[in-house]
Formats: structure tokens, C-alpha cells, sequence
């Protein structure tokens, strides 16, 4: 294939992204199969595997069970961001990612607590606060809290060898996700915590996440503006 610096995953994403944008696959119909493109592109079976995977999550394709894989139909198709491990930014980048865990904890859910998660006032919730670092630099501040009834274990997870997001995907599978991107000046504690001056510009995320019949978890990324930028496509 031809030479690119996008990560071998992506270049699968954005060929087939590229035939449906050209009208060579229309909404309906078939997507080559994962074996094909493993064939085709010279590539791993896991990297076609998730390839196909986010562009399902994006809503470019429909996975059906037992029958393959189809270009969904447009309104199907979404401008959501796929929902990222910040491990895999940092490390598809370059750079080595390390975490430093702030706090881990049982608590009780306020009244706007409560109302996020669909449960009553008091209900116990955990909690953790986790700084993320490439190549030692901070880059992510993560203030999560998480259902007890969707991930029982969390408060026994070592978030120095894995992150929250990669063991809530293993262990509550997502069903729903939404999020907003607004910036925002940094506080004293995030000034702090992401070694910037108060006041200096941050980009600050809220994502909520649902498995099956839970409201999952609810985090508050925060990052260094000068350091980060979100970057994605629009499939039209």
C-alpha cells in the first residue's frame, strides 16, 4: 500500500472511508471482509479487527452478526468522536504514558450526582483522580466517578498498569456515550496537578458512558491547552 505515517488502523479506516466517500460503496452494501482487508493491507488480524470496530462505533458500518459487515445507511452515519484510551494517544504519538493516581475512593452521590446517574441522593458511587503523563509531562487530568453496580471492582484496579477507560470497556461494555468540548482557564488545583499557571488556557471534556441498564460512569478530562488538540473527520 502507499506510505503514510497513520497508524496501520487507521490507514484501514481511512480507505474504507474513502470508498464510501467516493460513492464506490453505496449505503447497503457489502464491506470487504476483515480477512480481505487483512490480505489486502498486509496487516494483523486484531489491527483489522478494531479498525472495523471504531468505524462501527462512528457509525460508518453496520456489523451484523453471522452476515458481515454493510456501509450503514446516512443516517446512521454520525460526527461523534470514537471514544479513546488516552494509553493509545499517548503511545500511537510516540511517547511513553505513565499515571499518577491522585485518589481512589468510595463516596456518596450529591443531588447532581444523583441525577446523572439515575440514582437517589446518597447513593454510594467510587470516585478517582488520575493525572496522565507523556514522556513525563502532564497532559490529562481525569476526575471520573463510576456506578458500583456496573464495575463492582473498580476501587481494587491498578490504574498504574491499566487506565479507567481501558478496564471500563472490558468490564461494562458501552451501549451509550456522550460528551462536550469547551475551554475553560485553569483552576489553583488543575494549575497544580497540570504543572501550567492558574488561569492558563485548558480544553476540558465531560463524557458519560452506559452499559446495559446503568449509567456507567461520568469523567471530567481536563488538558493543558497549549499541549493537546482533538482531532477527528466528518464522514458526509
Amino acid at each position: 500500500m502507499t506510505t503514510t505515517r497513520l497508524p496501520a488502523y487507521e490507514q484501514v479506516k481511512a480507505f474504507v472511508k474513502q470508498q464510501i466517500g467516493s460513492g464506490a460503496w453505496r449505503p447497503g452494501a457489502a464491506v470487504p471482509s476483515e480477512a480481505a482487508l487483512q490480505q489486502q493491507f498486509g496487516l494483523s488480524r486484531m489491527t483489522v479487527n478494531r479498525a472495523m470496530k471504531e468505524l462501527a462505533v462512528e457509525g460508518v458500518v453496520t456489523r451484523v452478526q453471522g452476515s458481515g459487515t454493510v456501509v450503514a445507511q446516512l443516517h446512521r452515519i454520525s460526527t461523534t468522536l470514537a471514544l479513546r484510551d488516552i494509553h493509545e494517544e499517548i503511545t500511537e504519538r510516540g511517547h511513553h504514558h505513565a499515571t499518577r493516581v491522585l485518589a481512589v475512593e468510595s463516596t456518596r452521590a450529591d443531588a447532581g450526582q444523583a441525577q446523572v446517574f439515575k440514582l437517589r441522593a446518597g447513593a454510594r458511587l467510587f470516585h478517582s483522580v488520575l493525572l496522565h503523563l507523556a514522556d513525563g509531562v502532564p497532559i490529562q487530568l481525569e476526575d471520573r466517578y463510576v456506578n458500583p453496580a456496573a464495575a463492582p471492582d473498580y476501587l481494587g484496579v491498578n490504574f498504574n498498569a491499566t487506565t479507567p477507560t481501558s478496564y471500563l470497556l472490558e468490564h461494562a461494555p458501552l451501549t451509550q456515550a456522550s460528551y462536550s468540548i469547551e475551554a475553560g482557564l485553569a483552576g489553583a488545583a488543575e494549575a497544580r496537578a497540570l504543572a501550567i499557571k492558574r488561569g492558563d488556557p485548558v480544553l476540558v471534556m465531560t463524557r458519560g458512558t452506559v452499559s446495559g441498564p446503568h449509567v456507567a460512569s461520568f469523567a471530567r478530562l481536563v488538558y493543558p491547552g497549549a499541549r493537546y488538540s482533538f482531532n477527528g473527520t466528518f464522514q458526509l
